[in-house]
């Protein structure tokens, strides 16, 4: 290993990178990981000196909070590679800024803008290498933070780690995504941490989606929780709706994610001629267009696979499959938005940042 420091971070790096055994063209997402991992703590009021280190697992207290009390953040984020071999981020600072809205609301400390976007960008270029070039070829960048004081009398911890990993990825498709409609489970309620990016969100998801999963669903669509008649999220994902030639998304609330990539397209589709309206969207009147023809997609909106396309729904044991069609709202706003991500066309949002 070498160490050196630079500014204010103190880097580790490894005696040889493990690059060359990687297989970039069969990736799973998710599951293989760079050299480096960038690491901070927090203690007593404090944050300490950031470290870019070897990705290694590091050791905890079995009364660490985070593992009674749920104190746990994340944000995903990609990096991408143009012709000329530069790399860009698309964004970060809305991602920077969610993370401390996440933190502030699951009474953690904030990080600092030095430690998120100083490291997160030092860190990449050491593991430049990590991000291939061509169009669908990612590298995705997972922070988080936890509680790491130990001690199991419930309330915020005094000490946290901060973390930063990086995963290569290929594009990300799933197949033919067909969803119910929640008439019982929710994703989150008023009041509750459903805006913040919170560990817990996603781990209540799991018991409602293997259930629609039994019935040969992929992903649930959820409804608000105080009337279920309200659409909110797909999934892990934003939602938009066509019906006849305008797009309707949910407006971001206490129960619905502030998604980097659903206020993107929400700024995009206007310049490229499509309509796009920002309001609460009922169960009924999407049911009823699907009925009466005028539903014509459904897709979700994220970081992992930007647009993913919806085949059909269901609501309360009635299917409705939706039309297939040559030109979608879906792949074009796909196109677009991938094609400024990876600086195929020009940025006129400046959405892009060098690294």
């Amino acid at each position: 290993m070498e160490l050196t420091t630079t500014g204010n971070i103190k880097i580790v790096t490894v005696k040889e990178s493990k690059i060359n055994s990687v297989d970039f063209d069969h990736l799973t997402f998710g599951n293989i990981f760079t050299d480096h991992m960038l690491v901070c703590d927090y203690n007593d009021g404090v944050w300490e000196q950031p470290e870019i280190k070897p990705y290694e697992p590091f050791t905890m207290d079995p009364s660490s909070r985070v593992f009674h009390y749920g104190q746990a953040i994340f944000e995903g984020m990609k990096a991408y590679k143009d012709a000329n071999d530069d790399v860009w981020l698309f964004r970060p600072d809305q991602n920077f800024d969610r993370f401390n809205k996440s933190a502030v609301r699951l009474a953690m400390p904030e990080v600092p803008e030095e430690v998120f976007l100083g490291g997160l960008h030092k860190l990449l270029e050491i593991e430049k290498d990590w991000v291939k070039k061509g169009k669908g070829n990612t590298l995705y960048i997972r922070p988080f933070m936890i509680a790491t004081g130990h001690g199991v009398i419930a309330s915020p911890s005094n000490q946290y780690r901060f973390c930063v990993i990086l995963s290569p990825a290929k594009a990300y498709y799933s197949g033919e995504v067909r969803v119910v409609i929640a008439d019982h489970y929710s994703r989150a309620a008023n009041g509750g941490i459903g805006a913040a990016k919170a560990a817990g969100n996603y781990s209540a998801q799991f018991y409602p989606t293997k259930l629609a999963n039994e019935k040969g669903f992929q992903q649930i669509i959820w409804t608000d929780d105080a009337t279920h008649a309200k659409l909110e999220e797909a999934g892990t994902m934003n939602v938009f709706f066509r019906i006849n030639d305008t797009l309707y998304t949910a407006p971001t609330s206490e129960r619905i994610l502030d998604g980097v990539t659903r206020k993107s397209i929400v700024e995009l589709a206007p310049s490229i001629g499509i309509n796009v309206e920002v309001r609460p969207v009922l169960v009924s009147e999407i049911v009823e267009a699907a009925k009466n023809g005028t539903l014509k997609e459904i897709f979700g909106a994220g970081t992992a696979a930007v647009v993913n396309p919806i085949a059909g729904f269901s609501y309360q044991d009635n299917y409705y499959e939706l039309p297939i069609l040559e030109n979608t709202f879906a792949a074009n706003i796909k196109e677009k938005l991938t094609n400024i991500q990876y600086k195929l066309t020009d940025d006129t949002f400046g959405w892009t940042v060098k690294v």
